[in-house]
């Protein structure tokens, strides 16, 4: 990636002692989370497919967690090509970190999971390839239908003996994900204690249902990582969602990588003929994450 403006840390220190804690936390702790998580034993991990029962239908679902114990619980939430093995994977990583996990299948209203099994083959030139996704991602993008799937998905999650009631509840999305956190994190705002979008889309627009504006519901500590030619396509967008967080008080770090949109996940397909995966980028969005949920999830 070249080397200018656009690849450095977009960070947004807070205005108040407790978000600036929160901060020199998650900056501070980044390198000792790294080195933690070295020389840490990972934990073994059990999945199993679960359906869960929500107002619109019933969910299918990966619930992964540690294989023994109780652990604070996590939804993640996928891009457009839904619950597979690349996100399933996610699941087991963090599970081993010593979490309990759901990945919902986010179109289980229009299909079961999986509903893409090639992911590298998808090709976004082509039109009817990127028409697939529309009726699928607009499934979970419709007003309403994030909110009551993460309701479902929190009481699901506290009705489980591996999951700490104790402890808050985290949240992560990617691409199209990205936006369902902070709609999760505004649904269930007494339970979600932790929220982060990497390569999020569509976290501001113009509408009055912009996922930015729900700000003042969110009780969760947030980590936004946005990729470098979201940045570029739409560079006001850090600055409106960094405004939005500030008057609402939410602790959060917004941070600008060199990457490309997509650079977390490791099946995603080539883009122009170049791989849009980033290992070394993905790895320091992933102890981001790791720093966050041993702070907030608490």
């Amino acid at each position: 990636m070249a080397d200018d403006k656009r690849n450095q840390p977009e960070s947004h220190p807070p205005t108040d002692p407790s978000r600036r804690e929160f901060v020199s936390a998650v900056v501070g702790g980044l390198t000792l989370a790294a080195t933690a998580r070295a020389g840490a034993a990972e934990l073994p991990v059990t999945e199993t497919a679960v359906q869960v029962t929500t107002p619109d239908g019933v969910c299918d679902a990966a619930f992964i967690h540690p294989t023994t114990g109780a652990y604070p619980a996590v939804i993640v939430w996928s891009d457009a090509f839904g619950l597979r093995p690349a996100t399933r994977d996610i699941g087991k990583r963090l599970a081993a970190e010593g979490y309990s996990v759901i990945v919902p299948n986010p179109f289980y209203r229009v299909a079961k999971a999986p509903v893409f099994t090639d992911v590298g083959a998808f090709d976004f030139a082509k039109p009817a390839d990127r028409a697939k996704l529309t009726p699928l991602m607009s499934s979970i993008t419709a007003p309403g239908a994030v909110e009551k799937d993460a309701a479902a998905l929190v009481a699901f999650l506290d009705k489980q003996p591996q999951v700490d009631k104790a402890k808050k509840i985290g949240t992560q999305g990617y691409c199209m994900g990205g936006p369902l956190v902070l709609r999760t994190a505004a649904a269930v705002p007494n339970r979600i204690g932790a929220g982060a979008s990497f390569h999020g889309g569509g976290l501001v627009t113009p509408n009055p249902d912009s996922p930015h504006l729900l700000a003042p519901k969110i009780k969760a500590r947030l980590y936004i990582g946005i990729a470098a030619n979201d940045d570029k396509g739409q560079p006001d967008a850090k600055d409106q969602l960094k405004a939005a967080f500030a008057a609402a008080k939410v602790p959060a770090e917004i941070e600008v990588y060199g990457s490309m949109h997509g650079w977390c996940i490791p099946d995603m397909p080539t883009q122009g003929g170049s791989p849009i995966y980033n290992k070394p980028d993905a790895e320091k969005a992933w102890a981001k994450l790791v720093t966050l949920y041993k702070t907030a999830l608490v």
